[in-house]
């Protein structure tokens, strides 16, 4: 089979499109004829040698979401059957034709969704979902904060905030796609942020005085102190994505004042049963929300695989609304 490796470290130029040997299935496992796959900054990470693979994944083909048919399975595996319609995540190898994956861990594809758009759905909505929801307890007549709301996982917690009736606040940089979310994606008040952010007391207005209930934290770096400052009393902050850097001042004081709860999470990295139990509840309970078109995956270009350079340089430029998908042509 065919798949992008990693040869070297450095940019999307260390993946090379190399014929490597189809993975077996094991037990209670199935072997999925990947279509479609997500692209997701840790891919690019990972390429420059900063995010290795958890040990259970394949060291050298990057790849965290994906969206095929399944062409074989293994023993004892009894889920799925050759040619049902599945989507995942997994903690690497989906940038190839092929891959394995535990069958509990997967998920069956709607009918109504294009591989491409599945593709775009596992890794942003679990963690929007799992973050938010099961780690935040986020619910109705709540108030959600979402940082870089235009983003993969963003769009993902904007719909999910606004289907169970959370007031929706959003921050990015642009103006554009802010309007784009309250357009599209029900998001209630956008607050554009400049260099040296500043946004609490427009959360606060945003909020009637309250705060953010709970806080999608993309962002962390020097939007940590205006996060605290913006949650509500006894407001749970879920960091899960440090694109404005690793290291943060946390004002400590307040944190302590309003009892505020900052939680880091990943969802790669955990083990096998904790991502099959995050997959597993997502499929009963998010998943319907497709069908009914509450929710809807958010796709912002397509490339085939050969071009992944191309699609690295688009989701570098921070141009992207939403998710970029790999397809195999």
């Amino acid at each position: 089979m065919r798949a992008l490796r990693i040869d070297g470290q450095g940019g999307p130029e260390v993946l090379k499109l190399q014929e490597v040997a189809d993975p077996t299935p094991g037990p209670g496992e199935v072997a999925v004829r990947v279509r479609a796959a997500g692209l997701n900054r840790a891919d690019l990470l990972q390429c420059m040698g900063v995010y290795p693979a958890p040990p259970d994944a394949p060291p050298d083909i990057p790849g965290l979401e994906y969206a095929g048919e399944v062409e074989a399975v293994g023993p004892r595996a009894r889920r799925f059957k050759p040619g049902d319609r599945v989507m995942g995540i997994t903690g690497g190898g989906a940038f190839a034709e092929r891959l394995v994956a535990h069958e509990r861990e997967v998920m069956a594809v709607p009918a109504e969704l294009s591989f491409t758009a599945a593709a775009a759905i596992p890794e942003a909505f679990i963690t929007a979902w799992d973050a938010m929801v099961v780690q935040g307890g986020l619910s109705g007549a709540q108030h959600a904060l979402i940082h870089a709301v235009a983003s993969g996982v963003g769009t993902a917690g904007c719909q999910i905030a606004a289907a169970l009736g959370a007031n929706v606040v959003g921050t990015s940089r642009s103006p554009d796609k802010l309007e784009r979310c309250r357009r599209e994606l029900r998001l209630h008040h956008g607050i554009a942020v400049s260099s040296g952010p500043m946004f609490a007391e427009a959360v606060k207005a945003a909020t009637g005085g309250h705060g953010a209930d709970v806080v999608l934290d993309l962002a962390g770096g020097e939007y940590l102190p205006e996060t605290v400052e913006a949650a509500a009393y006894r407001g749970r902050i879920v960091l899960v994505g440090l694109l404005a850097g690793p290291m943060a001042e946390v004002p400590l004081g307040r944190l302590m004042q309003k009892r505020v709860q900052l939680r880091g999470t990943v969802l790669r990295s955990r083990p096998l049963e904790e991502k099959i139990e995050a997959a597993q509840r997502f499929e009963r309970e998010v998943l319907p929300l497709f069908l009914r078109g509450a929710l809807q995956p958010v796709v912002d270009a397509v490339h085939p695989f050969t071009e992944v350079g191309m699609a690295f340089e688009r989701m570098s430029s921070n141009q992207s609304f939403g998710k970029i998908v790999l397809e195999w042509r």
